[in-house]
């Protein structure tokens, strides 16, 4: 079953988004609390959204989300900011469902784009997407900012 996340659903996200930085080999990144969390998905203008799999009443796995927008298509779209299903419910056809939820928001929203990123050695993950008829941006490379070169920019350095 796929569902729009409730309050209730953070601290079962907030643990998945650990796992997931921890499966990515970066768990000294995630430093999210559960009131950031809950601040973002459900405070007075959220920006963000979250999707959950539930399977056998408990969280299973989860999409978190935000609009973007195509300057060239002139719509929004869906930018997938974490899809995560826990390693002991995978292959149940939950991180397929969370994605199909998504591009069924984007279907009837108008929305022409449903994107994210991937690790490039996340082969599974690669494969994955590929068999849903996901295309790599290859062309594209993507830029960060943050920590001390975003403070500098900013000239709060």
């Amino acid at each position: 079953m796929i569902r729009p996340a409730t309050p209730a659903d953070v601290p079962a996200v907030l643990q998945l988004i650990r796992d997931l930085a921890t499966y990515e080999k970066a768990p000294h990144e995630a430093r999210a609390t559960e009131e950031q969390l809950r601040a973002a998905l459900f405070g007075d203008s959220p920006a963000v959204f979250a999707h959950i799999a539930e399977e056998d009443g408990e969280v299973a796995g989860y999409a978190i989300w935000f609009l973007s927008f195509s300057t060239w298509r002139g719509t929004h779209g869906i930018y997938l900011e974490d899809l995560y299903v826990r390693p002991d419910r995978r292959g149940g056809g939950h991180g397929k469902a969370l994605l199909a939820e998504l591009a069924g928001i984007c279907a009837q929203r108008g929305y022409h784009r449903l994107e994210w990123s991937v690790l490039d050695w996340n082969e599974p993950a690669i494969a994955f997407y590929r068999s849903i008829g996901a295309v790599p941006m290859d062309e594209w490379t993507m830029y960060r900012l943050t920590g001390e070169p975003l403070l500098r920019l900013a000239g709060h350095a």
